[in-house]
C-alpha cells in the first residue's frame, strides 16, 4: 500500500517538475549546449597553447623586458579596438530580419557593408598605431626604439578583418569551425616562441612570432567565414555593388557606431589599464599585472564565446516576439556561466601557484594574488555577458553603451586612486567594482524590458 501511495505521489509530481524545469529548457537547448561545448573545448585548447607561449616569452625575456612587450601589445590593441567596428553585432541584428525576406542579394550587400567597415577600420588602425607611437609614444612608456615593435605588430592589425566571417559562422551555426579555426595560428605561435626561446631571439623575435601567428589566425577565420557564406547561398560580398549601401540599410551604421563606442569603453578596462599600470608602476609591474589578466582571460573568453552562441538565438526569439523563451534562454546561460566561474576560481586557488612557478617562473610569484582578484571580476563579467546579448537583441545598444560609459568612468576613478597607492592590484580592485556595477545594471534593464511583449521588435 505504501509503495502504491508513493507511486501515485511520484506520478503526480513528475508533470509538475517537468513544467517548472521546462521554463528553463527551451527549444534548442541541446543544440546550444553542443555549440557551447565546441566553443569551450576550442577555447580551452587555444588558451592552453596561448598560456604556454606567454610563459615562454615571460621566462625568456624577464619581467622588465617582457613588460615592454606587454606595453607594445597593449598599445596596438588599444588603437585597433578604438577604431575597429564590431560589425558582427549589427550584421547579426540586421541579417535575422533579412532572412525572412529571403533575398540573397540583399544579404550579399549587407555583408559587403560590414566588410567595407572592417577593411577601412583595419587599415586606419594600422597606420594610426605607427603615427601615434611616433608622436605620443613617451606618454605610453614607449621609447623611440620601441616604435619599430609597434610597426611590426601593426601588420597583424591589417589582417584582422573578422566581423563578416564571424557573423557568417555564428548565423550558420558553425560554432565548431569558429572554435578551432584559430588553433593553427596559436600552434604556430607556440612553435615560433619555442624557437625564439632556444635561439635567444630577444624582444624583436617574439614580436615577429606574435605578429605572424595572429595574422595566420585572422586569415583562416576569414577563409572559413566566406565558405560559410557560400554554404548559406549568399554571393561573395566582394562582388556586391557599393553604391547605396547606407540607404539600403538605414540604422546599420548607427548600430555599428554604438557598438564601436562600447568596445572603446571596454578597451579602457581590458587593454589600456596595462598601459596605465606600466606608466605608474613600471614595466615589471605591468608584466605581472598583464600575466594575471592573461591567465584569467581563459574564463573571460568563455563568456565571449557563450555570448556568440546565445546572441543569434535570442535575437531571433525577440524578433519573433517569443518572450518566454527569450527570458529562459538568457537565464539558463547565466546559471551555466556562474557554475563555470566558480569552477575556474576553485581551480586557480588550488593550482595557481604551481601553474605560475612551472610556467613563467618564480619571478612572477606576485601574479597569484592578482589572478585571484581578477577572477572575481571575471565571474561578474561572465554573468553580464548574456545580459548584454539580450540588450543588443532588444536593439538597446545605446543603453548598453550608457551602462558601459558609467562603469568605465567608475573604473577609471577607482584605478586612478588605487594603482598609485596599492600598485598593480589596484587595477584588479577597479575591475571588481566595474563587474558589480555592470552586472547589476544590465540585469535590471533587460529583465524589466523583457516583461513586456514588444509592439515592433525591430524598433528600439
Amino acid at each position: 500500500m505504501a509503495y502504491e501511495i508513493k507511486g501515485v505521489l511520484i506520478a503526480r509530481a513528475l508533470p509538475m517538475l517537468r513544467s517548472r524545469f521546462g521554463r528553463f529548457l527551451v527549444k534548442g537547448t541541446r543544440g546550444r549546449l553542443i555549440a557551447v561545448g565546441h566553443l569551450l573545448s576550442g577555447n580551452f585548447l587555444n588558451a592552453l597553447i596561448m598560456l604556454v607561449s606567454v610563459a615562454m616569452a615571460a621566462r625568456s625575456l624577464g619581467p622588465a623586458t617582457y613588460g615592454v612587450m606587454v606595453l607594445v601589445l597593449s598599445y596596438n590593441r588599444v588603437v585597433e579596438r578604438i577604431l575597429r567596428f564590431e560589425s558582427w553585432q549589427p550584421l547579426i541584428r540586421f541579417a535575422v530580419e533579412e532572412e525572412a525576406k529571403g533575398s540573397p542579394r540583399r544579404l550579399q550587400r549587407l555583408y559587403c557593408y560590414g566588410l567595407m567597415l572592417d577593411i577601412g577600420a583595419a587599415a586606419l588602425a594600422a597606420v594610426s598605431a605607427i603615427g601615434l607611437a611616433l608622436l605620443f609614444g613617451p606618454l605610453f612608456g614607449l621609447k623611440p626604439l620601441h616604435v619599430e615593435l609597434v610597426a611590426i605588430y601593426s601588420v597583424a592589425t591589417l589582417f584582422n578583418i573578422a566581423g563578416v566571417p564571424t557573423a557568417a559562422l555564428r548565423l550558420s551555426g558553425q560554432f565548431k569551425m569558429l572554435a578551432y579555426a584559430q588553433v593553427a595560428g596559436n600552434v604556430l605561435r607556440i612553435l615560433l616562441a619555442f624557437i625564439c626561446m632556444v635561439t635567444g631571439a630577444g624582444l624583436i623575435g617574439f614580436m615577429v612570432a606574435w605578429t605572424a601567428s595572429q595574422a595566420l589566425g585572422s586569415i583562416l577565420v576569414f577563409w572559413v567565414g566566406f565558405r560559410a557564406l557560400r554554404q548559406m547561398g549568399i554571393p561573395n560580398p566582394l562582388h556586391a555593388r557599393l553604391k547605396g549601401l547606407m540607404g539600403d540599410f538605414p540604422g546599420f551604421f548607427g548600430f555599428a557606431c554604438s557598438t564601436n563606442l562600447s568596445l572603446t569603453l571596454r578597451v579602457i578596462t581590458t587593454e589600456a589599464d596595462s598601459l596605465f599600470v606600466g606608466a605608474v608602476a613600471g614595466s615589471s609591474a605591468a608584466a605581472v599585472y598583464y600575466l594575471a589578466k592573461r591567465i584569467a582571460k581563459v574564463a573571460t573568453q568563455i563568456g565571449a564565446q557563450v555570448q556568440a552562441v546565445v546572441y543569434p538565438d535570442v535575437a531571433r526569439m525577440w524578433a519573433n516576439g517569443n518572450i518566454r523563451n527569450f527570458r529562459a534562454a538568457t537565464l539558463q546561460v547565466q546559471v551555466a556561466l556562474a557554475a563555470v566561474g566558480v569552477a575556474m576560481l576553485a581551480g586557480a586557488w588550488a593550482f595557481g601557484p604551481l601553474l605560475i612557478r612551472v610556467g613563467p617562473g618564480v619571478a612572477y610569484s606576485q601574479t597569484y594574488i592578482l589572478l585571484m582578484t581578477q577572477l572575481v571580476a571575471v565571474m561578474l563579467m561572465l554573468h553580464a555577458a548574456p545580459s548584454r546579448s539580450a540588450m543588443l537583441a532588444m536593439n538597446q545598444s545605446w543603453k548598453v553603451l550608457a551602462i558601459s560609459g558609467f562603469g568605465t568612468a567608475l573604473f577609471v576613478a577607482v584605478a586612478a586612486y588605487a594603482v598609485p597607492r596599492y600598485g598593480a592590484i589596484g587595477g584588479n580592485i577597479a575591475h571588481v567594482i566595474l563587474g558589480v556595477v555592470t552586472a547589476v545594471l544590465l540585469d535590471v534593464c533587460w529583465l524589466r524590458r523583457a516583461r513586456v511583449r514588444p509592439v515592433a521588435a525591430s524598433v528600439g
